[in-house]
C-alpha cells in the first residue's frame, strides 16, 4: 500500500513555486503526489520529474475532459481529439515516470443530457478509450477511469457502471478506480461496491464525505479499509480534498465553504489517520 496526496488541494497547474510543497509532502512521510494535468506538454513536465526524483517521490496523475475534447460527443472530430488529448496526457505521464492515470475522462465534466447514458454513448467512449489504452500500454501506464457522483456527471455513477465499461474496453491497460466521496453519495453499500469494482480495481481515492480532512465525516472508513483489505487491494491511496484556492474548481466542484482549517490539516491529519486505520482494520 502507497500513500498519496492529490495536489489539487493547491493547484491545477504544478511550476516550480510548488515545488518547497513536494519536499513538505516528502518529509511527513507520503510516498506520492497526485499531480494534475490539465494543459501543456511532454516538455513542460520535465523540471517536475527532475524535483520528484530529487525528493524521492513517485506519482500518479489525474486528468479530466471537456466540451472540446468529450469521448462520447456524437462529433466525430470532438472524440478525436479526445484520444489526442489522452495521448498526450500518456506521454506526460511517461515524462514523469506516473504509474496511474485516474480520473473521469470518459465524457466531458459538467455536462448533461437530462437523461442517462445511451447505448451509443458508451459505444463510444469504447471506441475512443480502446486506442487510448493500447498506446497507455506502450508507454508503461494504466488507465483507472473514475465514475462521479449525479451532480457532477450523468454517464458513470456507480461501481457497476464502472465495471461494465473496462468490459466493453476491454484492454488490460483499462481498468477503473473507487472515490470514497462520490461512493458515499451513490452507492447503497460500500462493501458491495468494492467488491463490484474489486476485478478491475486500480487506485483509490481517500475522501470524505463533505471533500474536508478524511476521517471527520460520515464516510464508512471501518468497512471502506476492511474490505479493499479482504480483496487484496495493495495500490495507491490517495487523498483528494477541494478548498476554496481554486476558484472554477471550487465551482465544479460546489465548495462554497471552508471545510477544514486548514491544508496542512489535511494532509498530516489524513495522513495519519490513513495508516491508523489501514493497519488496525481487519
Amino acid at each position: 500500500m502507497k500513500i498519496g496526496m492529490n495536489l489539487l488541494l493547491w493547484t491545477g497547474q504544478v511550476t516550480a513555486a510548488h515545488f518547497p510543497l513536494l519536499t513538505r509532502l516528502k518529509e511527513a512521510g507520503f510516498d506520492g503526489v497526485e499531480i494534475p494535468i490539465f494543459a501543456g506538454k511532454p516538455e513542460d513536465y520535465k523540471p517536475i520529474r527532475a524535483e520528484l526524483d530529487k525528493c524521492g517521490l513517485k506519482c500518479t496523475t489525474v486528468t479530466i475532459l471537456t466540451r472540446e475534447t468529450n469521448a462520447i460527443s456524437p462529433e466525430p472530430q470532438v472524440r478525436q481529439k479526445a484520444i489526442e488529448w489522452l495521448k498526450t496526457v500518456i506521454d506526460i505521464n511517461h515524462v514523469l515516470g506516473a504509474e496511474t492515470i485516474c480520473g473521469p475522462y470518459h465524457s466531458a465534466l459538467g455536462e448533461f443530457t437530462g437523461t442517462g447514458p445511451t447505448a451509443d454513448e458508451k459505444k463510444r467512449a469504447a471506441e475512443v478509450l480502446r486506442p487510448v489504452a493500447e498506446y497507455a500500454q506502450q508507454a508503461g501506464v494504466m488507465l483507472a477511469i473514475e465514475y462521479l457522483n449525479r451532480f457532477e456527471c450523468y454517464f458513470l455513477n456507480t461501481a457497476a457502471q464502472a465495471v461494465e465499461l473496462v468490459r466493453l474496453v476491454d484492454h488490460p491497460h483499462f481498468r477503473a478506480m473507487y472515490d470514497t466521496f462520490h461512493a458515499h453519495i451513490e452507492e447503497k453499500d460500500p462493501v458491495n461496491a468494492i467488491q463490484t469494482v474489486a476485478p478491475v480495481l486500480a487506485h483509490v481515492h481517500i475522501s470524505e464525505n463533505d471533500r474536508g480532512t478524511p476521517g471527520t465525516g460520515q464516510v464508512h472508513w471501518d468497512a471502506t479499509f476492511r474490505t479493499l483489505r479482504a480483496v487484496g487491494y495493495d495500490g495507491w491511496l490517495v487523498i483528494e480534498a477541494f478548498g476554496r484556492a481554486l476558484p472554477d474548481l471550487a465551482a465544479a466542484t460546489r465548495i462554497w465553504r471552508d471545510l477544514f482549517p486548514s491544508a496542512d490539516e489535511v494532509y498530516t491529519r489524513g495522513l495519519a489517520f490513513i495508516r491508523q486505520r489501514w493497519l488496525n482494520t481487519v
